[in-house]
């Protein structure tokens, strides 16, 4: 029986999908749920897997674009597994071709091309190494092409002309997330008013309770780290509560506005960047939002990542300081309004009650769509959240950090 594998819908608007990798070969065995191919749509790259066990037979090239519901695999489930054969999913090693019986003639070795075609002078090689300068740089006067002591004495060096190592390129398609990213960015820049505001935090508040309670949360909660995000996390639900508009989208002439937060957490994983949702983060306790974002972190990281996952989200946080970033301008998810960019820790010295101490010290950044969202909002949201971080144990703990860490 044939089995004519059809591309399932990744998730709703989706219409087609582009062949990124064959995880197979064209008549190899291939098991039941075996993943045989990576696709991308324009927001995930997603596995497919083998919806039965045969001998598959291709339909689609790398690269191809394919709609949903079309066939891109044909798999014979009648074919037994060959005897000794290994499938493709076991199939590691590379096949050697076999060496031919008779050595075909060789083609007759073709002279590199260069200015000099014969080698300079004594005199002539002592100049250019003085000068470091290649033969192959200048053109030779004498006989047969030969570089004379004149050529070398006359000769200088061209700063635009390699003089050694190595020069390839190599041009490849831009994968269909990719290239979806890169729209959906240039789209953010043209088609938004956007603006960026800046502020510093003191993480010594954070990196107290951290410090205390870490230990005894990663204990009680099978191993959970008690990271910043959860901090910044509930931060920006609680400023987002605060100030509604940041917490909105424009439609044309129409703004919706959600009394819930569904928090975009941009992480990295192997195909790129991803924004997955972390749904409802304002009721969620310290410990809930570390471990969805720790289940979304290696879902992403495992290629395991939904369309689902990724939908929606009504603001973002971005982390460019586990990259070393110290300050940014992010840009918008649209059709979000305001994305918070966290940077790198450093130790600076601040004035705190009239005294110079070293803290240990985070600029944050808020870009917002000033369309929708006015000064007065976007810089009192980021002071909100700016207060928060620095008092966390009573504005995001209600003073009883054992009970919000449920310790």
């Amino acid at each position: 029986m044939i089995l004519e594998m059809k591309v399932p819908s990744p998730g709703e608007s989706i219409k087609e999908v582009e062949i990124a990798t064959w995880l197979v070969k064209d008549g190899d065995y291939v098991e039941k749920d075996q993943a045989i191919a990576e696709v991308d749509s324009d927001k995930a790259t997603l596995e497919l897997p083998a919806e039965a066990s045969g001998i598959i037979t291709l339909k689609a090239e790398e690269g191809d674009a394919v709609a949903v519901g079309a066939v891109v695999c044909l798999i014979d489930t009648s074919a037994a597994k060959p005897a000794g054969a290994a499938t493709a999913k076991e199939d590691a090693k590379p096949v050697v071709a076999e060496a031919p019986k008779a050595e075909a003639p060789k083609a007759a070795p073709v002279a590199e091309k260069t200015y000099a075609t014969q080698a300079p002078s004594p005199a002539a090689r002592k100049i250019l190494d003085e000068k470091n300068i290649q033969p192959t740089e200048i053109v030779g006067t004498g006989k047969g092409g030969r570089i004379t002591k004149d050529d070398a004495v006359n000769a200088t060096p061209s700063m635009g002309t390699p003089t050694g190592g190595t020069r390839g390129s190599e041009r490849t398609k831009l994968s269909m997330l990719r290239r979806k990213v890169a729209e959906r960015l240039v789209a953010a820049k043209n088609e938004t008013a956007m603006l960026t505001t800046f502020n510093e935090v003191n993480m010594t508040p954070i990196n107290m309770i951290r410090n205390e309670y870490k230990d005894a949360f990663k204990a009680k909660h099978g191993g959970l780290g008690l990271g910043y995000m959860s901090f910044f996390t509930k931060a920006v639900t609680r400023a987002l509560a605060l100030f509604p508009d940041v917490n909105s989208m424009i439609d044309g002439d129409f703004k919706t506005a959600y009394d819930f937060c569904d928090i975009s957490i941009a992480v990295s994983g192997p195909k790129g960047l991803m924004v997955p949702v972390v749904r409802n983060a304002e009721n969620l306790s310290f410990r809930g939002v570390e471990a969805e974002i720790k289940r979304l972190a290696i879902k992403s990281r495992d290629g395991q990542i939904t369309v689902d996952d990724m939908t929606g989200g009504t603001f973002t946080i971005t982390n460019g300081g586990v990259f070393g970033s110290m300050l940014s301008t992010p840009i918008i998810n649209p059709p979000q309004s305001g994305i918070l960019g966290m940077h790198n820790i450093i130790e600076r010295p601040i004035a705190v009650n009239g005294k110079v101490e070293i803290h240990p010290m985070m600029y944050v950044a808020l870009s917002y769509d000033h369309r929708i969202i006015d000064g007065r909002e976007s810089v009192g949201f980021l002071v909100a959240v700016k207060e928060a971080l620095e008092n966390p144990l009573e504005l995001l703990m209600h003073g009883d950090a054992k009970k919000a860490l449920e310790l």
